[in-house]
């Protein structure tokens, strides 16, 4: 497996050491390495501006209620680490993914959003926890997560053409391996100058991008 066998490493977060690295040769991080990719993954925090992140509610907010992730309906994943606890929710409406930073029973919590880059997404997947935790309507995901059924298909050709990259596959291979049969027939001179060429240069290109660190970006909002 090629895909991410050249990615940077992501540096460790101080709050979410990680045990391990993903299967394979590619060796991605994750916050928790996750033993079968189909099941949902849990992504660190500081990288996925969905995750909702709970910590003990400073001293002075007697009103401030806990939060049983339990209590709030089936749940997708549920992960305990030194770091504290990885929870995602299920919703019809769309998932809710917590990181509850002490996870000590009963305490009372408050939300922490960073102020980054991302702080509107945050702040929306926090106020869709919100209603949830009072069983009110969520509403949809933030726009942009999860990544939209046209991105899935264009991942999809993008790994496998630099898999076939790096399988010793020309772009004319390449070319015909993802269905552009036209690669075969035409002439050197034309094949340079053809959008199948362009189209296949470009899924390499990106492709390279991807397994070079810019995979990381798949996890924020577009």
């Amino acid at each position: 497996m090629h895909r991410c066998s050249n990615a940077s490493p992501v540096a460790p977060s101080r709050c979410t050491p990680l045990r391990r690295r993903s299967r394979g040769a590619g060796g991605c991080l994750f916050a928790t390495a996750p033993d079968d990719l189909s099941d949902p993954v849990v992504w660190r925090p500081e990288l996925t501006a969905v995750t909702v992140i709970l910590e003990a509610t400073p001293d002075g907010f007697a009103t401030a209620a806990p939060v049983d992730p339990r209590a709030l309906g089936a749940l997708l994943t549920d992960l305990a680490g030194i770091d504290g606890r990885h929870v995602i929710v299920a919703d019809t409406a769309g998932e809710h993914r917590l990181w509850l930073r002490d996870p000590q029973p009963g305490q009372p919590l408050a939300a922490v959003i960073p102020l980054d880059k991302d702080f509107l997404t945050r702040l929306a997947s926090l106020l869709r926890f919100h209603r949830r935790l009072f069983g009110r309507t969520t509403g949809p995901l933030p726009r942009g997560w999860p990544l939209t059924a046209y991105r899935l298909a264009r991942l999809d050709l993008m790994l496998r053409a630099l898999d076939l990259r790096h399988g010793g596959a020309t772009y004319r291979q390449i070319a015909v391996e993802l269905g552009r049969e036209d690669a075969t027939k035409l002439s050197a001179s034309d094949w340079k100058m053809s959008a199948s060429r362009s189209f296949v240069v470009r899924l390499v290109r990106d492709g390279i991008a991807m397994m070079n660190g810019d995979y990381r970006k798949l996890l924020r909002i577009r």
